[in-house]
C-alpha cells in the first residue's frame, strides 16, 4: 500500500514527529562539527586506492595477454571501476566533501567514469530521487522508466517481460542510467521540451563516446599485440561494475519493508515529515567495512537518505543513534543480510510482473485508482531541499 499520510502510518503524534526531526539535525549538527582532518585523509586515500588498482591492472594487461594476467587485470579493473563510482564519484556529487573546499574533490567538478553525465545524474539522482524518495508519479528511480516496482503502477502486458528487462538493465546498468535523466515516459507522451532533449541527448552521445573510446579504443590500441586482452578485460571490468551498481541500489530501494508514497504526503511536508519518509522508503544491509566501502557505504541506504551530502565514512555511527531514534519512535528501520535483501526485490520484480489479482499482498488494501507512470515538470515541483545535493542546468552541451 502507497502511504499518504508518514505520520498517520507511523502512528506519531505531530508534537512526536517535530521532536524526531529535532534529534536528527542534532545528529546532523553534531557530524558537521566533527568534520575534520581524519575525513580529509580518508577519502584522499581512498582516491589514491582506487588510481593505483586501475594503473596496475592497465600494467597487468599491458605486460601479458596470459590467461591469469587476464583474470587480475580485469579484477583490479573492475574493483577500480566499482570504488571510483560507488564510494567516490556517488558520494563526491552529493556534495559530502565540498567542505573541504579543494576543487578537486568537489561536486561541481567531478565527472565520474560512467556514460551519465555528472549534471544530468545530479539532477535525476541528487533533487528528484532524493527530494522525492518513493513517491509514485515522482521518482523514476521506482523501477528506471523500465520495471513495474509497486502495486499501485498501472499494469501493462508489456510488464510480462520484467524479469527479462531485469537482466538487461543489470547487465547495461551504466546505459540505463545514462538514459535516466531524459525521462523516456514525457518524451513519449510528447510532454518533453524539444530543445532540453536535444540538449541532454548530445551531452549523452558526447559523454558514451568518450566512454566507450576509452575503454574499447585507446587503452586497447596503446597495448599493442595484447589488444584483444585489454578490450575484453575492460568489457569484462565494466560489466563487473555494472551488476554490482544494480544490486546495491535495488537492495536499497526495494526490499520488504522500504515503502512508496502517494503525492498526497508531499503536501506541506515538513522537514522532520521528510525525514520520517527517507526512514521508511529506504532499506539497509549488513556487512563488514570492506562489504561498504565497495557499496558506497550504501548498505547505509536509510541514514545516506536522511543525509545524502555528509561524508560516507561517518554512516556507520550516524546508524548507530539513527537506529536508537526508531527504536525508541517505535519507527521501523528495514535492514538485513544483503542476500535476503535482493532477494526480496527480485521476488518483487517478478510478482509485479503480472496483474495484482494473480498474486496475493501482504499489505493492506488500498483503493488508490492506478499511478500512471511519469513525472511533473521542474515548475511544478517544490524547492530542493539543500541536503540533497546540488546540481544546475548548464547553457551549453
Amino acid at each position: 500500500m502507497a502511504i499518504s499520510d508518514v505520520k498517520e502510518y507511523a502512528h506519531l503524534s505531530e508534537e512526536e514527529v517535530e521532536q524526531l526531526g529535532r534529534e536528527l539535525d542534532a545528529i546532523r549538527a553534531e557530524i558537521e562539527e566533527a568534520r575534520g582532518e581524519s575525513d580529509a585523509a580518508y577519502i584522499n586515500r581512498l582516491i589514491k586506492i582506487q588510481r593505483g588498482l586501475a594503473a596496475a591492472g592497465r600494467a597487468v594487461l599491458f605486460a601479458s595477454n596470459k590467461k591469469p594476467a587476464w583474470a587480475a587485470g580485469a579484477g583490479l579493473l573492475g574493483l577500480a571501476k566499482i570504488l571510483e563510482n560507488m564510494e567516490i564519484g556517488h558520494n563526491v556529487m552529493h556534495g559530502q566533501w565540498d567542505w573541504m573546499n579543494d576543487p578537486e574533490i568537489h561536486s561541481s567538478n567531478w565527472e565520474w567514469d560512467t556514460a551519465q553525465p555528472a549534471e544530468q545524474w545530479k539532477h535525476s539522482h541528487n533533487y528528484v530521487h532524493h527530494q522525492f524518495t518513493n513517491v509514485l508519479g515522482h521518482d523514476n528511480d521506482i523501477g528506471y522508466g523500465i520495471l513495474r516496482m509497486a502495486r499501485e503502477q498501472k499494469w501493462h502486458p508489456v510488464y510480462i517481460g520484467q524479469p527479462v528487462y531485469n537482466a538487461m538493465l543489470a547487465s547495461l546498468f551504466q546505459w540505463g542510467v545514462a538514459l535516466h535523466d531524459l525521462d523516456i515516459e514525457a518524451i513519449r507522451k510528447g510532454q518533453k521540451d524539444p530543445k532540453e532533449m536535444k540538449r541532454q541527448l548530445r551531452q549523452i552521445l558526447k559523454k558514451g563516446r568518450n566512454q566507450i573510446l576509452k575503454d574499447y579504443v585507446v587503452y586497447p590500441a596503446l597495448s599493442g599485440k595484447n589488444w584483444k586482452t585489454t578490450l575484453t578485460a575492460n568489457a569484462t571490468a565494466n560489466l563487473m561494475r555494472n551488476l554490482w551498481s544494480y544490486v546495491i541500489i535495488f537492495c536499497g530501494h526495494f526490499p520488504d519493508g522500504a515503502l512508496h508514497f502517494t503525492e498526497e504526503e508531499l503536501e506541506d511536508e515538513t522537514r522532520p515529515e521528510w525525514y520520517l519518509r527517507q526512514i521508511l522508503g529506504a532499506a539497509n544491509f549488513k556487512g563488514g567495512p570492506l562489504l561498504h566501502i565497495l557499496s558506497g557505504n550504501l548498505g547505509f541506504q536509510i541514514e545516506h537518505h536522511l543525509f545524502p551530502d555528509l561524508p560516507s565514512n561517518r554512516y556507520a555511527e550516524i546508524a548507530v543513534k539513527v537506529q536508537a531514534l526508531c527504536e525508541k519512535y517505535d519507527i521501523p528501520y528495514t535492514t538485513g543480510p544483503l542476500h535476503k535483501q535482493y532477494g526480496q526485490a527480485l521476488r518483487t520484480i517478478i510478482k509485479l510482473s503480472v496483474p495484482n489479482h494473480l498474486t496475493s499482498s501482504d499489505q493492506p488494501t488500498d483503493d488508490h485508482p492506478p499511478i500512471e507512470r511519469g513525472r511533473p515538470s521542474e515548475s511544478e515541483r517544490p524547492t530542493r531541499r539543500r541536503e540533497t545535493g546540488g546540481w544546475s542546468r548548464k547553457i551549453t552541451a
